[in-house]
Parts: C-alpha cells; sequence; structure tokens
C-alpha cells in the first residue's frame, strides 16, 4: 500500500500535480532570430491569473520605456482584449476587441516537448502567409500568452513564426496575485481598433508639414503671405522651417503629394533645401533677379546662372526630383474603358543621407512645378522621421556641387543646354580638410519633348574626378507605363500606346527620379575638379535637348 502511494505520488508529481494551481504566474520572454537571443531588447513580461491576463515589458515596470508603449490585458471570463497605448507623456489611447481571440483557429499536431520544466504540446496556425508554431502546456493550470495569439490554447512558452524569429519563456515565476502597478489603468473613452492603430503608428515618428496643398502655378495674381513665400510667377514656393535634433540612428523621407488644378501636361518638379552658408544663396536670385547669381560659361556663348559652386556661393540641394502626371484629379472625368484614375500622386523619397544639413538646422525649403497654367497645382510636403536602432557608421559630411535644374525658368533662368559642348559642365570646389569615402549623390533627366529630344534617347552620363573617369551609364526607365492610372490627359496614338507609356531617360509621368551613388573613395584636403558631359543632341528648329542634373558630395 505504502508502494501504491510513492508510485501515484510520482506520477502526480511527472503530470504536474504534485502541488496546487497557482495563484498567478510571471512569465518573462526573450526575442530570437535565427536562433540568436535579439540585442539589448526589451523582455516581454505576462501576469496571468484564472481571471485575467496582463502584457507588458520590462522597461515598462522599470518606467524606462520610451513612448509610445504598450500594455494589452485579457479578461479571462469574457475573452476581451484591451490594448492601451501611451502615445507620450500626455497622450494616451485604448481599444477593445472581443473577437480577436475567438476567431483564432490552429491546428493541432502531435509534437511535444518539454519548456522550462512544463510538458507542451505544439499547435500550428497560418496569418498573413505566415506559418506560426504555438508551444503550450496544460500542467500549469493557468492559462496566458506573449501576445494576443493563443491566449485560449493554455500557458503558451514559445510562438515561432516562419521557423526563424521566436519569442521564448525564460522563466517562470509563482505569485500569490499579479502587482497593482503592472495593471494598465482603465481609461473611460476607448476608439475603434482601426483609430487606436493608426494613432499608434504615427506616435512612432515626428512628421514635420512644410506645405499643404499649396497652390503652384503661373499667374500674376501671384503672392506671398506671412508664411510662404512666391516667385517666378507663383510656379516657386518658400519657407522657413526648423528641425529638430535628430539622432544618428533615424531614417529621414521627405514626401510630396501633387494634383492637378489646371494643366494637363506632365511637368519637372523639385523640393529643395536652400543652402545659406555661403555669402549668396539661391535666395538672393529669388528676391532679386536670376542674374544676380554667380554665372557659369563653358564657351557655348550662354550664361548659366546659379548653377555650379563657388567661393561664396552654394547651390540648390535637391531633396527630391519627380514628375507631374498628364492632369492627375483635374481631368479624371476624361472616361477610357476599364481606366479608374488615381485621385493624386504620392512621392516618397529616402533623404537620411542628407541628415547633416537638416538636424537642428532652421533651413529654407522651396518647392516648384515648371508650368503655364493659372490654375496649375496642388502641391503638399511632409518631412518624417523615423528613429531605429544603432546603425553603422553613417556620412557626417554634405557639399552641395551643382544644380542645373533651372527652377527659376519662368523668372528667365537658362535652360541647362550647356553639354552641347565637350566641357559639358565642370567646376572646382576646395575642401577644408580630407574626406573619407566620398560619394557623389547624383540626380539626371534628360529633357526634350520630341521624337529626337533626348527626353526619348539613351544618352550617357560620364562624371570625371580630377580628370579621371569615375562612373559613365546611362539613365534610362523602362517602367513608365506602369502608372498608367495617373495619366488621365496622357495621349493615346494610332499604335495602341500613351505618352505615359513610352520609356524615357530616368523619368516616368508620375513618380520621382532617385539618385545614382557614385563612389569617389578618400578626397584630400585641397582643390578637385569635377566634370560632368553628356552627349546632348543638337537643336531642330525651335525645338531643343537640355539635362538637369545636380550632384551632393557625401562622405565623413
Amino acid at each position: 500500500m505504502r508502494n501504491l502511494l510513492l508510485l501515484l505520488c510520482c506520477l502526480a508529481g511527472c503530470f504536474g500535480f504534485s502541488q496546487k494551481t497557482p495563484a498567478a504566474l510571471k512569465i518573462t520572454y526573450i526575442r530570437s532570430s535565427n536562433g540568436n537571443a535579439m540585442e539589448n531588447q526589451d523582455p516581454i513580461v505576462v501576469f496571468t491569473d484564472q481571471s485575467q491576463t496582463v502584457i507588458t515589458s520590462q522597461k515598462i515596470l522599470d518606467k524606462k520605456a520610451d513612448y509610445p508603449f504598450e500594455q494589452s490585458v485579457v479578461d479571462r471570463a469574457s475573452l476581451l482584449y484591451s490594448q492601451f497605448a501611451q502615445l507620450s507623456k500626455t497622450r494616451s489611447a485604448a481599444t477593445l476587441d472581443s473577437t480577436a481571440i475567438g476567431k483564432q483557429v490552429f491546428e493541432e499536431t502531435p509534437k511535444t516537448k518539454t519548456i522550462l520544466g512544463y510538458p507542451c504540446k505544439m499547435a500550428k496556425t497560418v496569418i498573413n502567409s505566415n506559418t506560426i508554431e504555438v508551444w503550450y502546456t496544460d500542467a500549469a493550470g493557468i492559462k496566458g500568452a506573449p501576445s494576443v495569439l493563443g491566449q485560449n490554447l493554455g500557458l503558451v512558452l514559445e510562438v515561432t513564426r516562419n521557423g526563424n524569429f521566436t519569442i521564448a519563456a525564460t522563466k517562470v515565476e509563482k505569485l500569490k496575485s499579479i502587482p497593482k502597478p503592472a495593471i494598465p489603468v482603465a481609461q473611460k473613452t476607448k476608439v475603434d481598433l482601426l483609430t487606436y492603430r493608426d494613432l499608434l503608428w504615427k506616435s512612432r515618428f515626428t512628421q514635420i508639414p512644410v506645405f499643404r496643398k499649396e497652390t503652384i502655378n503661373f499667374s500674376d495674381d501671384f503672392g506671398s503671405n506671412d508664411s510662404i513665400l512666391r516667385f517666378a510667377k507663383g510656379t516657386i514656393i518658400v519657407r522657413k522651417i526648423k528641425l529638430p535634433t535628430i539622432s544618428k540612428n533615424s531614417r529621414i523621407f521627405i514626401d510630396a503629394t501633387e494634383q492637378s488644378a489646371g494643366d494637363a501636361y506632365d511637368r519637372t518638379g523639385s523640393v529643395f533645401l536652400i543652402p545659406t552658408d555661403n555669402k549668396l544663396s539661391f535666395l538672393d536670385g529669388l528676391k532679386e533677379t536670376a542674374g544676380s547669381l554667380p554665372v557659369y560659361e563653358n564657351g557655348n556663348g550662354k550664361k548659366y546662372q546659379g548653377v555650379v559652386r563657388t567661393g561664396n556661393y552654394s547651390p540648390l540641394l535637391e531633396l527630391m526630383r519627380f514628375f507631374t502626371p498628364f492632369g492627375i484629379k483635374q481631368y479624371n472625368t476624361i472616361q477610357l474603358k476599364g481606366k479608374t484614375w488615381q485621385d493624386s500622386v504620392y512621392y516618397r523619397q529616402d533623404v537620411t543621407d542628407l541628415l547633416p544639413v537638416l538636424s537642428d538646422k532652421e533651413i529654407w525649403i522651396g518647392a516648384n512645378i515648371a508650368n503655364y497654367d493659372k490654375g496649375g497645382h496642388k502641391l503638399s510636403v511632409n518631412i518624417t522621421i523615423h528613429p531605429e536602432e544603432e546603425s553603422a557608421e553613417t556620412d557626417n559630411f554634405v557639399l552641395p556641387l551643382f544644380n542645373t535644374n533651372n527652377v527659376m525658368e519662368m523668372a528667365g533662368q537658362e535652360y541647362a543646354t550647356m553639354f552641347d559642348s565637350e566641357k559639358g559642365l565642370e567646376l572646382t570646389f576646395t575642401l577644408a580638410s580630407a574626406v573619407k569615402g566620398a560619394k557623389l549623390r547624383y540626380i539626371t533627366t534628360g529633357h526634350g519633348g520630341w521624337e529626337n529630344g533626348d527626353e526619348f534617347l539613351q544618352k550617357t552620363n560620364t562624371i570625371l574626378l580630377d580628370g579621371k573617369e569615375m562612373y559613365s551609364f546611362i539613365p534610362w526607365r523602362t517602367d513608365c507605363g506602369s502608372y498608367r492610372m495617373y495619366n488621365p490627359a496622357s495621349g493615346n496614338f494610332n499604335n495602341g500606346l500613351s505618352s505615359s507609356d513610352y520609356s524615357r531617360s530616368n523619368w516616368c509621368p508620375g513618380m520621382t527620379t532617385s539618385p545614382v551613388y557614385i563612389p569617389l573613395g578618400d578626397l584630400a584636403a585641397g582643390e578637385h575638379k569635377i566634370q560632368i558631359k553628356i552627349p546632348q543632341g543638337a537643336r531642330e528648329g525651335n525645338s531643343f535637348s537640355s539635362w538637369n542634373v545636380s550632384g551632393v558630395l557625401l562622405g565623413r
């Protein structure tokens, strides 16, 4: 009899019944990728008992969490899932989901293993094409999980996504009760789930509005106000903004949204920074005349205003070049069978490499769309700053060298036709100190919109530094037809193509033109000469080709 009792006790211990079910548990989880624990992570902490489960983190418990941070509570009786987000010191949001747990479907598998002394079973599910394996135990007598997933299975001790990302319990502690400070304070006001997610997402980055549906047109009635300056008959808008200190472990983006308010054509657009670190700036030319800017001459008889860096002048630093589509929104009334036109076009460009001239700076930001229409275009522009984990060594040197995009076209600035000579574009610049890992951030587009114009011809761009060829390539885009739904007023031709379908010299209607990064090596202090050569096509009657190129020197 005594031996039988010992055997029963042993069996009970094997199946986790040797002790009473604890009143509460605290489980700590860590994340790993491909078998390696992720560095500098904030461990997930779960408190759970028979009535509720609280999902939080160690930094939140220690009051060291960065904003925004999020906690969740599961009511075990009703399976209501509440989410609480602290967006900032003074802003919070909460939402309630009554279906998230109940609608989960799992496939039980025969697989078993022991985790932290608990016998576990594995269940599988598929979410958004991701295979999720959930290891859970019934032996704890309490349910809980490190996320909403698997809350009603048992006590989840490990979750693996696609075999390479895992959240695994590292410690299970028995408690008398869930500590009250760990439970989020219930809020009377709750928002719907979509609003909650949007508030949480937007709190993760800083967005700085630059322009809001500003008109860029061609009119004698243009005028400035207290915040927006307008030039060149309204085709240029400029505003001074103050940017915050930006951590080097951040990503910076500029975005723009454009709609036609009358103009039916594809136009060159640009968002740019006006450097004011020199005696003269492009702002002086805007306020006075294009003729007040330094002139570049290469022997072809033309005078090009404000396009290259000189000893006392810094050219425009181009943040983003874009091209408007043919009449988006304004001409959406044009009907073609099977075509549903987009209402606006959205452009987005990564400008993280320009952080040194953006962080903690008061800067002039401008935008232009070259057009001749009184209605013109509506343009909105934002700068967004997204914090990231510690990153590799980044560039800390930014020097604008040239920009031939004739932003002041409607105020007499010469078109960039300097490439019709062998000299092309050439300038000398001076480095006060050596630059390591130098590279040229180069944007190029060919223009000349008739059959033999450089807009439609493949032309080699060659970049030389101190007389040595550093890079040569043909800028060409073959995907312009991908953006057909942006272009309601694009011409339809006898061959079945539309104007916006044609491949072009590095630009498509409705898209940005991405920079090309050209490695230049380590540059010593002192004078250097850079030269851009392009075999620009010849004139035909009143038609001519030109090339808008901009270059910024980057390095450390």
